[in-house]
C-alpha cells in the first residue's frame, strides 16, 4: 500500500482497516492481532518522515546578507516633520513600482507620529512624496498595508498603541475607518490597554488580524465585515520564550504563504527592560494558530526590527524598517 504525502490520518486508518479485512480473508488461519501488528508496521514504514529543519525553513527565507548601501531610507536629520522615522514602515512592490509608507516625527511635534509616503523604481533609492505627511489627522504608527479589490487597507497603531484602520484608493489619500473593535471569543470587548502592531492576512472572505498587547504575546482575531474582530482563541498564538532571544517581548510584523505553509516574520527582545536589541525572527505554521519558531533565530541579530519579506520578482528580500529602512538579500551559498 503506497501512502501519498498528502494522505490524511483518517484516510490512512480507513485504508489500513480495509487492507486488514482483505488480508484476514486471504489468510484465515493467521491471528488477527499478528496481522494487524504487521500491517501497522508496514504503514509506518511507508509514511513520510518528519520534515527537516531545512524543509520547514528554506534557506531563502532565513539566510540573508546586508545590502552594502544600507540604510536605504531614514529620517531627514533636519528640522522637517520627518526628522526621524520609526516602527513599522511598510514596503510593497506592485510591478515596477515600489511603495513605502512610514511614520515620521520631528522636534516641532515630537509627541505626534504622522504618516509619510515614498516611492522607488528598485526598492533601494526612494523619493519622498512632497514635503508633508500624506495623513495627519490621527497618530499613525507601526503601519501595515494590503491591497484588496483595488483598495489599499492600512492597519496601524494610534495614540497609546490602540489599533485603527484607514483606506485609500491610491495609497496617498487616506480616510480613517476608526479604531478596530476587537473582542474575546465570548464577544466581550478586549480589556482596557494597548493592542498594537496590527498585521493582516486575507483568505477568501476571512480577514485575520494579528496583534500584540504590550509585546507580551501575539493574538489572532478574525472578521468578515472588518467591523468586529473576534479572537480565534483568548491565548496568544505566538508566545514569548522559552529561548532567551524572545523571552521578554514578541510582536508579529507579517505573514506570507510559501511552499504550502505560513511564515511569520516577528521581532523580539531578550532583555527584561527591553534595553537589548530588537532582533528579527521567523516562525512557521500550517493553520495560523500553532507556530513553530526557527531554531536558528534571530535571523537578523542586530538592532534592526519590523522585518518583512518582499518578493522582487526573482527572490525574497528582507526589509527591516526600524530605526531606519534596511534591505537584506538572500545569502549566497
Amino acid at each position: 500500500m503506497t501512502i501519498d504525502h498528502v494522505t490524511t490520518h483518517s484516510t490512512i486508518s480507513a485504508e489500513r482497516s480495509g487492507f486488514l479485512q482483505r488480508t484476514l480473508a486471504i489468510y484465515p488461519g493467521r491471528p488477527r492481532r499478528a496481522v494487524s501488528r504487521f500491517l501497522a508496521t508496514l504503514c509506518m514504514l511507508t509514511l513520510p518522515a518528519a520534515a527537516t529543519a531545512e524543509e520547514l525553513f528554506p534557506t531563502q527565507l532565513v539566510k540573508f546578507t546586508a545590502y552594502a548601501g544600507n540604510p536605504v531610507f531614514a529620517g531627514t536629520g533636519s528640522g522637517t516633520w520627518d526628522h526621524k522615522i520609526r516602527e513599522r514602515g511598510w514596503v510593497m512592490r506592485e510591478g515596477d513600482r515600489w511603495h513605502l509608507w512610514y511614520t515620521g516625527y520631528g522636534p516641532q511635534r515630537p509627541d505626534t507620529k504622522l504618516l509619510g509616503y515614498a516611492t522607488s523604481n528598485d526598492g533601494l533609492r526612494w523619493t519622498r512624496h512632497g514635503d508633508k505627511p500624506v495623513f495627519d489627522k490621527l497618530w499613525t504608527e507601526d503601519v501595515f498595508v494590503v491591497k484588496h479589490e483595488g483598495v489599499y487597507h492600512m492597519v496601524a497603531e494610534g495614540r497609546h498603541d490602540i489599533a485603527h484602520m484607514l483606506t485609500s484608493p491610491d495609497g496617498v489619500h487616506w480616510t480613517s475607518c476608526g479604531r478596530l473593535d476587537v473582542r474575546y471569543t465570548s464577544g466581550k470587548p478586549l480589556s482596557a490597554g494597548p493592542y498594537g502592531t496590527p498585521s493582516l492576512w486575507i483568505e477568501g472572505d476571512d480577514w485575520y488580524l494579528f496583534y500584540e498587547r504590550g509585546d507580551r504575546g501575539v493574538w489572532l482575531a478574525k472578521s468578515r465585515d472588518r467591523k468586529v474582530w473576534t479572537n480565534v482563541q483568548d491565548e496568544p498564538v505566538l508566545a514569548r520564550g522559552p529561548e532567551r532571544y524572545d523571552k521578554h517581548a514578541v510582536a508579529l510584523n507579517q505573514v506570507i504563504r510559501y511552499g504550502g505553509r505560513y511564515y511569520a516574520v516577528y521581532h523580539a527582545n531578550a532583555a527584561p527592560n527591553w534595553k537589548g536589541p530588537w532582533t528579527t525572527c521567523i516562525a512557521t505554521s500550517r493553520d495560523l494558530v500553532d507556530w513553530k519558531k526557527y531554531e536558528g533565530n534571530p535571523i537578523i541579530r542586530e538592532n534592526f526590527s519590523s522585518g518583512q519579506l518582499v518578493h522582487d520578482g526573482r527572490q525574497y528580500r528582507l526589509y527591516t524598517a526600524h530605526p531606519d529602512v534596511r534591505v537584506f538579500f538572500p545569502a549566497k551559498e
